[in-house]
């Protein structure tokens, strides 16, 4: 047994890692098991953030015809290691990145939609949040208002910004 295996099966241990997991993990190269086990490490991936990472990245270099290491090397990926957030926040944040690559059109559509949202340049005190990996066709409004006269502005921007806001609802539910 190769110290990468010793140092996966010691993780996969503390983290209770179910078999199958740990299983697929250790039939990777010795290269891209290193390498997960050193984001795992410095991210302190939690179990179920290492089963995502683990499926998606077998994912991404099947599709891509490229070792996994080689996609753990990949700029976005670098940064999000080497940020300053917290681990929490860099797993999150890694795992995203991973989505974005493993799903490109999701994440094109995504940034599209976003770019509408934002060049409705509404008053920051109201929020549109689309789906988390657009889900659903569900789009989210949030409004907060410290008074009545607040509340009535924000409410006229959003009325305002309303047949917009549409088309963007539309186009979550398929429509149009």
């Amino acid at each position: 047994m190769t110290d990468t295996a010793a140092a996966i099966r010691a993780w996969a241990a503390e983290r209770h890692l179910p078999e199958t997991h740990l299983a697929r993990w250790l039939g990777m190269t010795e290269r891209d098991r290193a390498a997960i086990l050193a984001i795992a490490r410095a991210l302190r991936l939690s179990t179920g953030a290492i089963v995502t990472a683990l499926a998606t990245l077998e994912e991404i270099s099947v599709r891509e015809s490229c070792t996994i290491e080689s996609v753990l090397a990949r700029d976005a990926i670098a940064r999000i290691i080497k940020g300053r957030t917290s681990a929490p926040a860099r797993a999150k944040a890694f795992l995203a990145a991973l989505r974005q690559i493993r799903y490109p059109r999701l994440a094109e559509a995504s940034r599209k939609l976003e770019a509408e949202i934002a060049a409705l340049d509404l008053p920051r005190a109201i929020s549109v949040v689309l789906p988390k990996d657009l889900g659903s066709a569900h789009l989210r409004v949030e409004l907060e208002a410290n008074d009545g006269a607040e509340l009535k502005r924000l409410i006229g921007a959003l009325y305002a910004s309303a047949d917009k806001l549409a088309q963007i609802a539309d186009r979550l539910s398929g429509e149009k």
